[in-house]
């Protein structure tokens, strides 16, 4: 697979578990506590394509791949 654009990045934090993005992408409503699992962001890190639900604009994200800061989707989200 060819290397995904940093444009279609978006950073994300894990704290007590639970799994936030600072700002939707979508809507930019801020703090935004996702709904996915630990055993979830595993398997995207694994390389598993996941879909994100964001329960404050109910957009849903692709993502490809994840790492230890980053969702990186199949779409630009910059």
């Amino acid at each position: 697979m060819k290397p995904l654009p940093f444009d279609h990045t978006w950073p994300y934090e894990k704290q007590m578990g639970e799994i936030y993005v600072d700002t939707c992408p979508y809507c930019g409503e801020s703090n935004v506590l996702t709904y996915m699992k630990a055993n979830t962001l595993s398997r995207a890190k694994e390389g598993v394509k996941t879909r994100l639900n964001f329960p404050c604009c109910l957009q849903t994200m692709t993502i490809l791949e994840a790492d230890d800061d980053y969702f990186w989707a199949d779409e630009p989200l910059r």
